[in-house]
């Protein structure tokens, strides 16, 4: 599963292809952001609606995170790991060994914590104790993990990011807004359901009493920590994560579906001074408003296709098949009475391969048109015999005697 979704949304040639089509034509007045670099895309289709120093490199602090989960959650899925496992946590993802002025789910000698608590810790405490757990579970060192991890953002064609170590505090982690804008979108796709039980959950206290020996759970105070994503329930805001370091400034990775369209918006390098997590913060509502005032996913649903005839084959017709992903970005103004037809190459004729293109399937509205798709042959066509052959040569001869005297 995870192999076909690389290969059909982050295949790094397609990708970049697939995003040029999607844009080309998009001419919607600006939204002025003050942050240093930001991305708005399309979650469904991958089209890029807003870019700013989309390549300029910036530490993603706590940004990072989302790798560590994904990483985490993979081998989840691969059987390698439940999410109701029980761990100690090792001394050195313990709160106190952490640097100054680390973000903590306040983990601690003796207690015990399953993979969701400390992915919880990751999502909404943004704990960089939890990040030090995580590694340390699904690898030998904290120093292994991050190369797991700057492997995994090289497999996804992310050219520009690197991991140094799995919680964001160090300047060495580095990534730029498109890449992380494509990580992010691979992240939901991937999984989706971490918008509900991990990235848009309110509140996460820790620890609770079944977290500590028993001799002191009568006295244990859970700290109640609120999710660090200030834009939560914004236009439908359901993810994903904030960062901050002295060196990056504040950072921010939004999503939020309206409708049927789902829009990610990752803003970089908002000033680290006074203030900087509120132009972050504004730069996040208005790169959304903006997008969702401009543009929308259309999602066509396309009746059966007609078969079409193959001249001079064993069966006189054949099935169409549709090989790209349907959902496209339009303007908002566009596709609200949207419709289809099938434009064809005049004569096909047998023997037909499985996947010979055979014409384009035409979508558009009272406007005009928005956009095309390629029709396929979705089996493999035989010639016919003999006497079918020559029936159909002079069939095709009348036919086209019969247009020129039209």
């Amino acid at each position: 599963m995870r192999k076909f979704l690389l290969s059909l949304f982050l295949s790094p040639f397609c990708l970049i292809v697939f995003l040029l089509v999607c844009t080309k034509g998009f001419s919607a007045e600006t939204v002025s952001i003050q942050s240093q670099a930001a991305v708005l895309m399309d979650a469904e289709t991958g089209a890029l609606l807003f870019t700013k120093n989309k390549d300029l490199s910036i530490p993603p602090a706590s940004l990072t995170k989302l790798m560590t989960i994904h990483i985490a959650l993979s081998d989840v899925a691969n059987g390698a790991a439940r999410l109701d496992d029980v761990m100690s946590p090792p001394k050195e993802s313990w709160a106190v060994n952490q640097p100054p002025r680390s973000s903590l789910m306040f983990l601690a000698d003796g207690q015990s914590v399953t993979l969701k608590e400390l992915l919880l810790g990751l999502a909404i405490s943004s704990g960089n104790d939890a990040a030090v757990a995580v590694a340390l579970r699904f690898a030998p060192s904290v120093d292994e993990f991050a190369e797991r991890m700057s492997r995994e953002a090289e497999a996804l064609g992310l050219s520009h990011t690197v991991f140094v170590e799995p919680s964001g505090i160090s300047e060495y982690n580095m990534t730029t807004a498109y890449d992380y804008a494509i990580f992010c979108r691979f992240y939901i796709k991937t999984h989706p359901e971490t918008l509900k039980m991990f990235h848009s959950v309110g509140e996460f206290a820790y620890p609770k009493p079944e977290n500590v020996p028993a001799v002191y759970r009568a006295k244990v105070k859970p700290i109640a920590q609120k999710n660090r994503n200030p834009l939560l329930g914004f236009l439908g805001v359901d993810g994903l994560k904030t960062g901050y370091i002295d060196e990056s400034g504040y950072n921010i990775a939004l999503t939020a579906k309206q409708g049927e369209t789902r829009l990610i918006a990752v803003i970089l390098g908002a000033p680290a001074s006074a203030g900087g997590d509120r132009v972050r913060d504004a730069d996040g509502r208005n790169l959304l408003e903006w997008g969702f005032s401009h543009y929308k996913t259309l999602h066509p649903v396309v009746e059966e296709l007609p078969p079409i005839r193959v001249w001079k084959s064993k069966q006189r017709y054949a099935s169409l098949a549709i090989e790209e992903s349907l959902p496209f970005t339009v303007r908002i103004e566009r596709g609200n009475e949207l419709r289809f037809k099938t434009e064809l190459q005049d004569v096909i004729v047998a023997p037909c391969t499985k996947g010979d293109r055979v014409g384009e399937l035409v979508l558009y509205d009272s406007i005009g048109e928005l956009r095309r798709i390629p029709l396929f042959v979705a089996e493999d066509i035989e010639r016919g015999g003999f006497w079918t052959r020559i029936l159909d040569t002079i069939r095709l001869f009348f036919r086209n005697l019969r247009r020129r005297n039209g």
